[in-house]
This record gives C-alpha cells, structure tokens and sequence, in this order.
C-alpha cells in the first residue's frame, strides 16, 4: 500500500493565512497544505467508500488493502479512532461483494492481529495517545508513525522535530510517498538518564512529561505531599495530576532508591527538592545531624547509577537566588545543590529549563 500525503497540516495551512503569532511569522505561506491522503492513488481519506479489495477498519478511520496492511488515521482532539480499535471490525467496501478475495499476507510477513502499519497521528495536543496506541498493541517497533494535522501549535520545525524523536514519530513533507513496503526508520535512541533542572515556575516539569508522553508504560513517581490543609499546594498537585496522562501508574513515595531498584517501567521522578525536604523531615535533620541525609542521598545516586530503566527527574535549581536566611535554608540549599551535581554527573541528559525553553548543560 503506498500512501500520498498531499498536505500535512491541518484543516488549515501551516502557516495559517492572516495569523500574526510567531510559529506562523517564521514560514513562507503554503509551507504545509491541509491534510489530505491518497492511497494508492484510488482512494481518498475520508474512506467512505473503498474500491473491490480493501477494506474500512476502525470506524472509518483505518484502511486495509489488498496485499493486507494496514493503515490508521487518529484525527486530533479525540479518542474515537483509538476507542474504535480496540476491536477493529473490517468493513468491505459494498462494491467488494463480486470482487475477488483479498490476497492475505503471508505467513512469515503477517502483522499480529490489531497491528497496523502505517499509523498518521496528530500528536501535539496529546502525545501519550501514542502510547495507548503502543499499549493497545496497535503499534508496534515495525510501524511507521508519522504525524499530520502540523500547525502553530508547536512554534517551530526545529521544536516539532525535537518533540517528535522523543515520541518515536516522524515528519515528511507535503508531497511524499508512503510504503508499507518499507521498513519503518529507527527511532532515535534515547537517553537512559536525564536531569532537568529548573527554578520555579520555568516549566521543567512539564517538559518532563513531555519526553515520556509516548511510552506505553510510565511510572511517575511523586516525592511531595498531597497537601493536606494547604489549599495553595493541593491546587499545584491537582493540576500536576490532572495533565500527565491518565494510563500512567503513580507511586508516592521517598524511598526513591528503591523504587528506582525495583523499576520494571520508566520513571518520571517530580521531583527532587520535595523529596529532599521530605528526608530532612524523616532524618531530623533541619537543625540535627545530617549525616542521615547525606546517606539517602549517596544511596539515591547509587541507585541512579545502576538503573535499568529510562529515567527523567525534575530538580530545582537553587543556586541562583537570594541566600537563604536560616542555617537549615542554606543547608538545605548546599545539599540539594551538590546533589544535582552528583546526579548531573551519572546522567546522559542534562538541561535547564527556562521560561520552557531548553538549554542542554
């Protein structure tokens, strides 16, 4: 099956005619066409009505042709596609029913049931839908992903392209050709440690879930507390838990060497600063002995040092403020800044993060 993306913005061009922001600004007009697909070069997206041979899946929006792969269109800003292939019934085409029968794949190159291809997505408002996908067995290592309905959503090509590496996903532009033929590219390997590092506010964790939001298995581990009779705080949890993705597993906990031990998924950790003043609290350590944390804290980088699993931490960046008032804030301040450094120097990515934008250290 060969695909012909004609345009892969959305229901308007990228840039949109007329729109002053910068994404926009920065592109010559017509850069990316509205999305349009021809298969084949015999039918068109919508699959309404298909030729003799192919067959509609997933409500409409997936396709099945003659040679058996499969194709996959998730539209943005719902979950009909995905929800409609959870049990892919096939729909033959009316004028299928004197037509020949399909020729099936054969053995040896047959896709698991469910698995498709070639799989066009918008990614940019909710990425971690490439995650069910992965989770729902829907995607696969040899699936092609690649994304369409591109617009000012993300400022850049160069921002885009970045976005899209974490995911495993890929652009093309208008005008290219598809081939189920084709083996899909590898996806880029990613770093099995990163640190962001960032002050408060500067969009660190948000860029933490951003780098996870395609793996079909997360565990985010959240080091702060609930909240509990501090409204102010409960609030910042609540949005926290309400924006990552609804099938990650959550653990709350400050036994974070021993969770990164006993690992069997990624690992988001949000982040370490809660978790630091948590061992303060359970050591005593504000104005005791800290030796106790220091061992924590020589037990958490060990435990980074050998994980098995991906990991990202989000850690603020206190080095740049005012000096704490008290001995305990300066203690605090000392020891959550030379255990960045430590964990800095065990990782394969460090950032910081302002005003959401990147700076690689």
């Amino acid at each position: 099956m060969k695909l012909l993306l004609a345009g892969t913005a959305g229901r308007t061009s990228w840039p949109e005619p007329g729109c002053p922001c910068a994404s926009c600004a920065g592109l010559a007009a017509g850069h990316r066409r509205p999305f349009e697909l021809v298969v084949d070069g015999v039918t068109r997206f919508p699959f309404d009505d298909v030729p003799p041979g192919y067959r509609i899946l997933a409500d409409g929006h997936g396709l099945e042709g003659p040679d058996g792969t499969r194709l996959l269109y998730v539209p943005p800003a719902t979950t009909a596609a995905l929800d409609a292939t959870t049990a892919p019934e096939a729909t033959a085409s009316p004028k299928a029913a004197t037509a020949p029968e399909a020729t099936a794949p054969s053995e040896a190159t047959a896709a698991p049931a469910g698995l498709y291809d070639i799989v066009l997505v918008d990614p940019l408002d909710r990425p971690e839908r490439i995650g069910l996908l992965r989770q729902a067995g829907l995607v696969g290592v040899g699936t092609q992903v690649v994304t369409v309905g591109l617009d000012h959503r993300v400022r850049s090509e160069e921002e885009l392209s970045r976005r899209l590496a974490l995911w495993g996903v890929r652009a093309v532009p208008d005008g290219t050709t598809l081939d189920t033929a084709l083996a899909a590219p590898p996806a880029p390997a990613q770093p099995k440690r990163a640190l962001l590092l960032g002050g408060s506010r500067s969009g660190k964790s948000a860029e933490a879930e951003l780098r996870l939001a395609a793996d079909p298995y997360v565990t985010y581990v959240a080091t702060g507390s609930r909240g509990e009779g501090d409204g102010e705080w409960a609030a910042r949890v609540r949005a926290h838990r309400e924006r990552r993705p609804a099938h990650w597993a959550t653990v709350e906990t400050t036994d974070l060497a021993g969770t990164i031990r006993s690992a069997t998924t990624p690992l988001l950790v949000d982040g370490l600063g809660t978790w630091l003043a948590a061992v303060f609290d359970e050591c005593g350590a504000w104005d005791g002995d800290r030796a106790p944390v220091a061992a924590r804290c020589d037990e958490l980088v060990a435990a980074w040092r050998g994980t098995t699993q991906r990991i990202v931490a989000v850690s603020d960046e206190v080095g740049m403020g005012v000096v704490p008032a008290t001995a305990s804030g300066r203690a605090f301040r000392d020891e959550l800044g030379r255990l960045n450094e430590r964990l800095a120097d065990e990782s394969e990515y460090v950032a910081l993060v302002i005003a959401g934008r990147l700076l690689r250290l």
